[in-house]
């Protein structure tokens, strides 16, 4: 499986996926989940995918090569597409070509498969989608500035408490590792390497594209702060009120019969 996240704030977006593929405990693999596509000062991109690897890369070499607009005939690839909304179309069209295709093969559908399509055309506004196999998607609001595909449970509480539109950049990755680091630390089909990526709004530029190997000293420190933290903090709040509770429990030995 996989974890992606994406955070939407005021001051841009953050991208994150791990690069874990494993079909069985013996075959485990590393395969890049997050692709960045730019013409810097015009538009940036990031993709990421969780499900099926090869479903996955090729929808991918899709958007990339470009395919034909069934009511116009042209090759339409991603970076043509005038805005998010059309690029977000263009990933759901990429994505019912890529089901219908497989099923006409008796490969089945694309059920496990969704993406997660950020990014900001000149001119227009920086948003992030989640798309689905249908091809339909939703959309990151100021209510809700974070979207997960794949694993996402173990890092979502995180997120939830402490992201809102108004985070800045730097806080929203630090809380986008935490979040990857709980989904580490709680679910063997996720792991390092870490890809991230950053977009500042209103740049059309990727900032900040950045692969975390296992040792990185920040993240390191990032996941033993974490943990010291939590424990610091449960230790800190008062004990419940709450009767019957036992200070203390004397454990006597069972009785040989």
């Amino acid at each position: 499986m996989t974890y992606c996240v994406g955070i939407l704030v005021r001051a841009g977006l953050v991208m994150i996926s791990d690069t874990r593929t494993n079909s069985g405990v013996d075959n485990v693999n590393t395969f890049r989940k997050l692709y960045l596509f730019e013409q810097p000062g015009e538009a940036a991109m990031a993709l990421a995918g969780a499900g099926d690897l090869s479903v996955i890369q090729s929808i991918l070499s899709m958007v990339t090569e470009g395919f034909p607009n069934p009511e116009t005939g042209e090759v339409e690839r991603l970076l043509d597409t005038v805005s998010m909304f059309k690029a977000a179309q263009l990933v759901g069209r990429a994505m019912r070509e890529t089901s219908r295709a497989a099923q006409q093969n008796g490969e089945g559908g694309l059920s496990d498969t969704q993406i997660l399509l950020g990014g900001q055309r000149k001119g227009r506004r920086l948003r992030l989608f989640m798309i689905y196999p249908a091809g339909n998607f939703i959309e990151a609001s100021d209510d809700t500035p974070f979207l997960q595909i794949g694993e996402h449970k173990y890092g979502k509480p995180i997120l939830d408490r402490a992201v809102t539109f108004e985070t800045d950049l730097q806080s929203a990755l630090k809380l986008g590792l935490i979040s990857m680091d709980s989904t580490l630390r709680s679910n063997l089909g996720v792991g390092l390497p870490i890809d991230l990526a950053v977009l500042p709004r209103d740049t059309q530029r990727v900032e900040l594209s950045h692969r975390i190997e296992a040792g990185d000293p920040y993240f390191e420190d990032l996941r033993q702060r974490w943990s010291e933290a939590l424990r610091a903090t449960h230790q800190a709040i008062p004990k419940p009120p709450y009767e019957g509770i036992a200070e203390s429990v004397e454990l006597v030995p069972a009785r040989r019969r």
